[in-house]
């Protein structure tokens, strides 16, 4: 397949930061890109939680981002300039086995501003987003690729190409339904870890000597003081102050599921044992993709042949960089 003269009708299934960069990358470029996504609004685990009427909002899936990538960096300046990103500063810990934790001098944090979601919805601005819709079945058909989703039964649209921005479980046994089986084995190579997310909240701020804090030891690997991220004091007006705690994989992996009241005992225990007070309200969320055990460094993966192309962090060493750097490399490989 050329795409250096036609205009290709293109899907992207998944508007996580990997979907978002691809599917800007190749309208740029000229093509018809939809993008189809199965929650509310993209940015995937770029995530906030809000209760409006309630009054707080917290970041529950990535906390922050690093921009080493002299094209990842350039894209950060666009989000700053836009007011979608900040660099947050913490007080930071770390707590347990300190060698557990490689500290990188000068190494820069940034969150979405507001919230997490702010750098998705500035990269979906422009582009046609199609939320609440689960593509559950590829299919090929002699005019080109038609997608079924769960909400919807087979949609009318054909598609010249279709990209896949999902999690690697999610992809493969998508894949698996059009008989593409060696992407599918690529995607089943990887394996992807769930994660229990607890956002707590408290009528005032904690005594805590840090705002976030890497943990080495117990159920906890990770604690935020969301609300001492940038932006978040105006955010939801008289905001009460949050925190963020994230379970360890392995941890999370044997109670995927347990009831969140157990899993929720466990962890708040672990969090008095730092000194913190029993939470005035708590939400919990339970990630079955979270994290992947040893990503891959392929980039992102393009079969001109069958017109379909893969992309995500799990293709490119994980994190939030990673994920924009994998959706525009398989733009440019479509494109190339």
């Amino acid at each position: 397949m050329s795409s250096s003269s036609v205009r290709l009708e293109l899907a992207v299934i998944g508007a996580g930061i990997a979907g978002l960069a691809c599917a800007g990358a190749l309208q740029q470029a000229g093509h018809r890109v939809q993008l189809f996504e199965k929650s509310r609004g993209p940015g995937g685990r770029m995530s906030t939680r809000r209760d409006e009427a309630a009054g707080w909002q917290c970041d529950h899936g990535a906390q922050y981002f690093t921009a080493r990538d002299p094209d990842f960096r350039a894209e950060l300046q666009r989000w700053l300039a836009a007011g979608a990103a900040a660099l947050w500063t913490p007080r930071l810990s770390v707590i347990g086995e300190a060698d557990r934790h490689r500290r990188e001098a000068g190494l820069e944090r940034f969150v979405g501003l507001p919230r997490m979601t702010a750098p998705a919805r500035l990269l979906a601005v422009e582009l046609a987003l199609n939320t609440g819709c689960t593509i559950t079945a590829l299919q090929r058909e002699p005019g080109g690729w038609r997608l079924r989703s769960a909400e919807q039964g087979l949609l009318a649209a054909r598609f010249d190409a279709l990209l896949l921005a999902l999690p690697a479980p999610q992809a493969g046994a998508l894949l698996r339904t059009a008989a593409q089986e060696e992407l599918a084995a690529l995607a089943d190579s990887v394996r992807m870890r769930g994660c229990w997310a607890l956002m707590l909240r408290y009528p005032a701020a904690l005594a805590l000597p840090f705002d976030a804090a890497f943990v080495n030891s117990g159920p906890l690997r990770w604690l935020a003081r969301d609300s001492s991220k940038p932006g978040r004091e105006t955010a939801v007006g008289a905001a009460p102050e949050t925190w963020l705690l994230h379970a360890e994989a392995e941890w999370s992996e044997a109670r995927l599921e347990w009831p969140a009241d157990a899993v929720v005992a466990e962890l708040l225990q672990a969090f008095a044992a730092l000194g913190a007070p029993a939470p005035a309200a708590w939400t919990a969320q339970r990630w079955r993709y979270a994290d992947t055990q040893a990503a891959l460094s392929l980039g992102s993966v393009w079969r001109a042949e069958a017109g379909l192309g893969l992309c995500g962090d799990w293709l490119n060493g994980g994190k939030v960089e990673g994920a924009w750097l994998s959706g525009r490399a398989l733009a440019r490989q479509l494109l190339g």
